[in-house]
């Protein structure tokens, strides 16, 4: 993971919200959960959601999709382990 991308997920992850989104999917695990269920569980409008989701999907650290109707949100483990990684390595070096 080169530099940028490692500080693009740092940043990401620097606000409250969207540590708390990637905390909640993280919990969830490889089923995910839907954009109405994190909705429910943050207590958050829509709109606010849909903001700090499309960061946390930029960066990667985050994927989306479709089933039927509904909106399926993950976490990406490769990116958060790419990250852990580059970090560790630098501290060890």
């Amino acid at each position: 993971m080169d530099i940028a991308t490692a500080a693009g997920h740092l940043q990401a992850l620097g606000n409250p919200t969207r540590l708390r989104i990637y905390e909640i999917l993280l919990r969830a695990g490889e089923d995910g959960l839907t954009v109405g269920r994190v909705q429910s569980i943050l207590k958050i409008n829509a709109s606010t959601l849909s903001h700090h989701l499309k960061t946390l999907i930029a960066v990667g650290l985050v994927t989306q999709t479709r089933d039927a109707t509904k909106l399926i949100c993950r976490v990406n483990n490769e990116a958060m382990q790419g990250l852990l990684h580059r970090l560790t390595r630098r501290l060890a070096a």
